[in-house]
């Protein structure tokens, strides 16, 4: 991108504020077409600044911005509506959402298919949707953005199709295998092979596969995420601690 080529009517979500000078702020958007990207909003933080309430989390933005650095200077931004507000519950779990993609998603690296997971999930949050489907498969659909999409109708090591009545050993950058005989241990908890077939075919109705599938995906998150730990998640436990 040339300094000065500008890019105009970016549909995006802000992930992330950052303080910039004393009346400045940078937003750490999501947008459809130019992924993840930072972008200077002059004058954001001054208290009759236009632009300061347009720049909210979880709501629907059309941006414009130019620039060649890291940083793009933000020329436009404009509320599209649509959106119910998210609270409570919801509101950690969107929090949750974007600290996945600010923290596993490259810079300026498209990806309209996770974009669309994001904006759908943020709307079934908002409207009080059940949760569980939601976030996983806004998970599944990163990992697979990110080029760790999962094996869930196999077995990786025999290539037969998954039983629903056995059970597996999921294998982080391989896939699951089956448990065979009593003497084969796992050394992570053992998945149906339903919870599998289930995740597959996106089907989160039974109890112990919304059990299953969290754990399985938390395990995925944490190993792609190297030990970084996620900051929502723990904010999350404390709360239901209390």
């Amino acid at each position: 991108m040339s300094s000065k080529k500008r890019i105009d009517g970016q549909r995006a979500f802000v992930l992330h504020l950052y303080p910039y000078s004393e009346t400045s702020l940078i937003a750490d958007v999501f947008s459809s077409d130019y992924g993840r990207l930072a972008v200077l909003a002059r004058g954001a933080r001054r208290p009759r600044s236009a632009i300061r309430g347009v720049l909210m989390a979880f709501q629907p933005l059309e941006l414009s911005w130019f620039g060649a650095g890291e940083i793009k200077t933000l020329a436009k931004a404009e509320w599209q509506g649509g959106m119910p507000l998210l609270n409570g519950r919801c509101l950690l779990l969107g929090y949750y959402l974007n600290e996945l993609l600010v923290k596993m998603l490259p810079r300026e690296d498209p990806h309209t298919a996770l974009f669309d997971a994001y904006s759908a999930a943020l709307h079934a949050l908002a409207l009080g949707q059940a949760d569980a489907p939601e976030l996983r498969r806004f998970e599944q659909t990163l990992l697979k953005e990110l080029g760790y999409g999962l094996t869930l109708d196999r077995d990786v090591v025999t290539g037969e199709s998954i039983l629903p009545d056995a059970h597996y050993d999921f294998q982080v950058e391989r896939g699951p295998i089956k448990k065979v005989g009593a003497g084969d241990t796992a050394t992570r908890p053992l998945l149906r092979g339903k919870t599998l077939l289930d995740m597959a075919a996106d089907d989160y109705r039974d109890p112990q596969t919304q059990q299953e599938s969290k754990l399985l995906m938390r395990q995925l998150i944490a190993y792609h995420l190297g030990g970084k730990p996620l900051q929502s998640r723990r904010v999350f436990m404390e709360l239901q601690a209390l």
